[in-house]
């Protein structure tokens, strides 16, 4: 089933983790799909496994912090195929855990800057090709702690407040332009970012005590929901934020 034939995608934070099985089950359903990343050899990795799901994809590598790459990112997109339907900005950093006070400029620096200021640039240039062609959709992945609170971890969740916060104010100001926004939220998911801690010995309590669903997400289940928001079965949805985390921050 080709739900996505003919459509283009770009998946920001594609060598890995969500993006990565986003950039897989779009390839899956038609679509032709950019990986973005930092990382060279883990993007094109990725590229190599839409490929083999038989989809269409290339890669471009990009720091979302970085504007004159987030630009070139959008351009060569658009250049590569004529278009953009939908945007899935992933890129992301966790939050190493600590108090607000004891959390150092350099750390604040990267999360936000990644966090927040990477899915505002990757927005401010898709949104003017969307406009053009008439509408789009796009899906920015903030967290479970960006509708929730948590303890040491002040800055990572407020970088992801702010991800929520101006995906609704984008849904709001570009909804004339038949622009769809729309942020996830996720929980607790199997991805690099929770190596540490899955590795940690009290990891399973922990699971077991804050998730309802007694585990883990995959990336997979994740990009189930994506793949839905990115559809026409969700033509009238835009802003919000749609959690997937198991039950966990509800």
């Amino acid at each position: 089933m080709n739900t996505f034939a003919g459509k283009v995608v770009l998946v920001t934070g594609g060598s890995s983790g969500i993006g990565r099985a986003t950039a897989i089950k779009f390839g899956e359903l038609g679509a032709r799909v950019v990986v973005a990343a930092r990382r060279e050899k883990e993007g094109e990795e990725t590229v190599d496994m839409v490929k083999k799901a038989g989809g269409e994809a290339v890669f471009i590598q990009t720091d979302v912090r970085i504007a004159a790459q987030v630009e070139n990112m959008v351009q060569q997109t658009v250049k590569k195929y004529g278009h953009l339907d939908i945007a899935f900005n992933n890129a992301g950093v966790g939050g190493i855990m600590a108090r607000l006070v004891r959390t150092s400029e350099e750390l604040f620096d990267e999360v936000v800057d990644t966090n927040f200021k990477g899915v505002w640039l990757s927005m401010k240039y898709e949104i003017p090709v969307m406009q053009k062609q008439g509408g789009g959709v796009i899906i920015n992945n903030a967290s479970i702690a960006g509708v929730a609170t948590a303890e040491r971890l002040s800055v990572y969740s407020g970088s992801k407040h702010a991800v929520v916060g101006i995906s609704n104010a984008a849904a709001t100001e570009y909804g004339k332009d038949n622009i769809r926004v729309v942020t996830i939220c996720p929980g607790w998911i199997k991805t690099r970012m929770t190596e540490e801690l899955r590795a940690q010995k009290d990891a399973d309590a922990m699971i077991q005590s804050s998730v309802p669903l007694k585990r883990m997400g995959g990336p997979e289940e994740v990009a189930e929901m994506v793949i839905w928001l990115a559809s026409d079965a969700a033509s009238f949805v835009t802003g919000g934020a749609f959690i997937v985390s198991g039950g966990m921050g509800v």
